[in-house]
């Protein structure tokens, strides 16, 4: 009985393998890769490798190369199964035969008995035996970092599921013994636990003011940490776009009129009619009008238009007339997080989930984002110069309110 390893990610394929030479009396070990397969052939020393050519990582060819330049290993028959190489290449690398795919199940085992006794289909001369040396130490490098990169990769991958795990607990630790200071502070100006003086009511205004501001970036951080983890629930049910829009304008009114940023809006008056999550579009769109307040200078502009796109989307358009954005952060400004200002003493505040937030909100509702500095065009009739950003979202025919799966 021979022990033969097998480098072959058709599982397909592995099980003909394994049953043909099973049944031979030989005993088959998998790899489903090429680094896989190399790390195998150190351990257990086969009696014959079978090598398909295309294998992810290393290729058939690489591993031939490697398993070639490996002592131990110098005199193991390697022979290539696959359908697509190209035999004198397979030979010229190293290995010691060729079968194609299909594999002729009939005199499959026969075939591979000669060549555990000797049965070889190349010959060797000295400029080939040259070249396949100074291949294989390239190939051995490519090897070593290739390992690295997979061991890189998946300390990325802990890191990453390390972060969502902690950005999922900070936020519930947050939000929980927020629920009684506003429930309190409400009580104390609503003068339920007693009448207030014009300096307290002033007191607690301005610590109401800063409740909510905190209150909403727990409320983003726990949005992002439910899109991240996979656990944000949407609904789908009938609402008006345009509706929606002028909710998140009434809620956003007071931001712009304390910088003194003049409002530019042209909404239609005839129902936009659309299916899907409304409350988290709405705070999409609040997003979004928030970051235009922030980066717009006193005094300046924002202009909000809302507008059909064909018969499948709908669109809500934000222009304003700040600084705008380089182009190499356009595309970086939607991940969690990232600002292109990241230190605590930047003029404008935010921990940059808004646009992160607004784009998984609008992939999930069938469309997306985009961003353009300066804008791509008029938004209300307008050409401002900073920054404009567009939500859309799909347009679906009505039917009963039900919750996503």
């Amino acid at each position: 009985m021979a022990r033969v390893l097998q480098i072959e990610d058709d599982p397909n394929n592995r099980r003909l393998v394994q049953k043909l030479l099973g049944a031979a009396g030989h005993e088959v070990i998998e790899a489903e890769g090429g680094v896989e397969g190399l790390r195998l052939a150190r351990e257990m020393l086969p009696d014959l490798v079978l090598v398909d050519i295309n294998i992810p990582d290393l290729d058939g060819y690489e591993v031939t190369l490697r398993l070639r330049g490996m002592p131990a290993l110098k005199d193991v028959p390697i022979v290539a199964i696959t359908a697509e190489a190209d035999r004198d290449s397979t030979l010229a690398v190293g290995c010691d035969g060729f079968i194609a795919k299909p594999i002729d199940a009939t005199h499959f085992a026969e075939t591979i008995d000669r060549f555990l006794q000797g049965h070889r289909e190349w010959t060797d001369d000295e400029t080939e035996f040259l070249l396949r040396e100074r291949t294989q130490k390239i190939v051995e490098h490519l090897e070593k970092k290739i390992v690295e990169l997979s061991e890189t990769n998946k300390r990325l991958e802990d890191v990453a599921r390390l972060r969502r795990e902690f950005l999922q607990n900070v936020s519930h630790e947050l939000a929980t013994p927020m629920t009684p200071v506003v429930g309190y502070l409400r009580l104390l100006l609503n003068e339920e636990l007693g009448p207030l003086t014009d300096l307290q009511r002033k007191c607690l205004g301005s610590v109401e003011t800063s409740t909510q501001r905190l209150r909403s970036v727990v409320d983003t951080l726990l949005d992002v940490s439910s899109l991240e983890t996979g656990q944000m629930h949407y609904y789908a049910r009938a609402y008006d776009f345009g509706e929606v829009a002028v909710s998140a304008l009434a809620q956003m009114r007071p931001k712009f009129e304390e910088r003194d940023v003049t409002l530019v809006e042209r909404i239609p008056d005839v129902p936009l009619r659309a299916q899907g999550d409304p409350d988290k579009l709405l705070r999409a769109m609040i997003h979004v009008l928030d970051n235009a307040s922030k980066f717009t200078p006193i005094g300046g502009q924002v202009a909000v238009e809302v507008r059909p796109e064909g018969d499948a989307h709908l669109l809500f358009s934000v222009a304003d007339s700040g600084p705008g954005v380089r182009p190499e952060h356009i595309a970086r400004i939607m991940e969690p997080f990232y600002q292109v200002d990241g230190s605590v003493t930047r003029e404008q505040g935010g921990v940059g989930l808004g646009l992160a937030f607004a784009r998984r909100v609008t992939e999930a509702l069938g469309g997306g984002i985009e961003i353009s500095s300066p804008p791509a065009g008029e938004v209300a009739e307008r050409q401002l110069s900073g920054t404009l950003v567009e939500l859309r979202v799909d347009r679906a025919p009505d039917r009963p309110e039900t919750p996503s799966p």
